[in-house]
């Protein structure tokens, strides 16, 4: 564990600080690093107390084990050193508790949500049956999230995509939407149109349910100018409205929908 939390010690990847993490909380030296070298999708390779060791997926490790049964709902960590297998880190996701209810809450205002992930099949698929996501592409790389976005692009679909980590930052920057999370990496929030403050993705559905509501009020100012206008040049080209009458209904429809873009102005939130 030490030694590879020392290779990962310069890692922005999720799985790379939770080794870290792990190690520090178990009073555990992290030694220095020499050499690092990040490879997207596969894991990460350093120099340590003049020791190869790489840290990361069967991809990178070929010595690997395969996936095992009684590893359970977990993503595996490899470590070589020297080249040679040293052995396997298991990590478990921990599912916020929000994220069931938010999920449903997004299916709920018509939105249908789909999981691309470099995690493995298992581990995808039982994080997916937590939150109640039935679309599951695993085990992709960078490039594969791509091409998976370009697909359901392709296929008339705006896409909205939320991610956090390094690996996330190509196609937060292809998605229409991309939407970092606050705790992701900086090329991440970089790579994104959105940044949330916070992790909790109850203010996802909240961003969500907010820019749904500024279009609508948007569209209603749009459609209620032109309508009045309209109106208003029709019935001046037939006589039928004064001048003084026609300002007078012109101010009184702008000082409408000012006052009705006045509800984009948000409300203070009450915390108990």
């Amino acid at each position: 564990m030490r030694i590879a939390a020392a290779a990962e010690s310069y890692s922005e990847h999720p799985l790379g600080q939770a080794v870290v993490a792990h190690a520090r909380a178990a009073g555990l030296g992290v030694d220095a690093a020499e050499d690092f070298s990040y490879e997207p999708g596969r894991g990460v390779t350093a120099t340590v107390s003049g020791r190869a060791v790489a840290a990361g997926n069967r991809t990178l490790i070929p010595g690997a084990p395969d996936d095992q049964e009684d590893w359970g709902a977990t993503t595996a960590v490899h470590v070589a050193i020297d080249g040679a297998y040293a052995g396997t880190i298991l990590l478990a996701d921990v599912i916020r508790d929000t994220a069931r209810a938010a999920v449903a809450e997004l299916h709920r205002l018509g939105l249908r949500t789909l999981m691309i992930t470099g995690d493995q099949e298992r581990t995808a698929r039982a994080v997916a049956d937590e939150v109640g996501i039935r679309d599951v592409r695993a085990g992709l790389l960078p490039d594969q999230k791509l091409r998976a976005i370009d697909a359901e692009r392709g296929a008339g679909h705006a896409l909205a995509m939320v991610g956090d980590g390094v690996n996330d930052a190509p196609a937060l920057s292809r998605a229409d939407v991309g939407i970092a999370m606050g705790s992701g990496t900086d090329i991440a929030r970089e790579s994104a149109d959105i940044v949330l403050i916070s992790s909790d993705l109850d203010d996802l559905v909240r961003t969500v349910q907010v820019a749904r509501r500024a279009r609508r009020i948007v569209m209603v100012n749009f459609a209620g100018t032109i309508a009045i206008d309209l109106i208003g040049m029709v019935l001046a080209a037939f006589g039928l409205l004064a001048p003084i009458v026609a300002a007078l209904i012109h101010v009184g429809s702008e000082t409408a929908f000012i006052l009705n873009s006045a509800r984009l102005i948000p409300r203070r939130r009450t915390h108990r």
